[in-house]
């Protein structure tokens, strides 16, 4: 690669430092561990390790869970979501790289203190039907949308001939996340995650609160015009990954599918190609302990 190109490399990647840390609590990227909670052969070090698929499916499985409607009430009862659903999407986003890449054991801490938050949220919905969010089948539904949404992105923008072995293995993994968390049941392969979606299906509402949250996630700006056009593009991607009778209860249009793809794989390329080289990439030992290099 041209020396004169490693700059521009190093810009987008600080940029993206920016958007997923809080400088100002001293936040630095997670390095990716050796001694980490999954083996770094793990399919979940394959999907939970692309920028772009990631975020497409973090946007699709925000849609999805908010159309559970003691989910939505978690987030309008006990969130700050208007004035910070970046700092919330960032906090999520900190979680799965916590768990998928950072010593196990803070991988592990970090389940435990959102389950301490779980255990201590609850309310009423607008009919009168108590809550918990440590509900366990709530729970379940929450990681069964975002483990499907992550990996779909996953299968669509970068692995398309992905085998199923391989997906069934994602939600094998990834179940030690949801049985910490206590989520019940806990799907371990691909059919039973689809089956569990299925038979939630009725549960399932919408009113105008998840109406206001949803156009809250989908139209938040993040800085600059050149980030705010890409977010655009993994919006309108993750819109585009929901199954159709999820995008008919939100009211959503369903997008221009080739211009919206074609984006969304330019923009995987262009961050692919960033990222060439960069200690993001590298298993680290267990002595080193702090960031290395941009």
């Amino acid at each position: 690669m041209p020396p004169l190109l490693e700059p521009a490399k190093v810009a987008i990647r600080r940029r993206i430092t920016e958007l997923f840390n809080d400088a100002s609590r001293g936040e630095r990227p997670i390095l990716r561990r050796a001694d980490a909670l999954f083996a770094a052969d793990s399919v979940a070090w394959r999907v939970n390790g692309d920028i772009v698929t990631m975020m497409i499916g973090g946007v699709s499985g925000l849609l999805l869970q908010m159309l559970h409607p003691a989910v939505l009430a978690g987030v309008w009862d006990h969130s700050d979501f208007r004035s910070d659903m970046h700092g919330r999407l960032r906090r999520t986003a900190k979680f799965i790289a916590v768990t998928t890449y950072d010593h196990a054991g803070h991988g592990l801490a970090a389940i435990d203190r959102v389950r301490g938050i779980h255990d201590r949220i609850g309310g009423v919905l607008p009919d009168g039907t108590p809550y918990r969010a440590g509900d366990p089948a709530l729970l379940a539904w929450v990681h069964v949308t975002e483990a499907i949404s992550f990996l779909d992105a996953w299968i669509r923008y970068a692995e398309p001939d992905m085998p199923v072995a391989d997906q069934d293995g994602y939600f094998a993994e990834m179940a030690i996340v949801a049985d910490r968390l206590g989520a019940d049941p806990v799907p371990r392969d691909r059919a039973a995650a689809e089956a569990l979606i299925q038979s939630m299906r009725p549960a399932l509402r919408v009113d105008a609160r998840t109406h206001e949250v949803a156009q809250l996630v989908l139209n938040q700006s993040v800085g600059a015009a050149l980030t705010d056009a890409a977010s655009a593009v993994i919006m309108q991607a993750g819109v585009d990954l929901l199954p159709d009778w999820a995008r008919a209860m939100h009211g959503l249009k369903t997008p221009p599918t080739p211009v919206v793809r074609g984006g969304a794989h330019a923009l995987a390329r262009t961050l692919g190609w960033a990222y060439e080289g960069s200690p993001n990439h590298e298993v680290w030992p267990a002595e080193v302990t702090v960031w290395p290099r941009g």
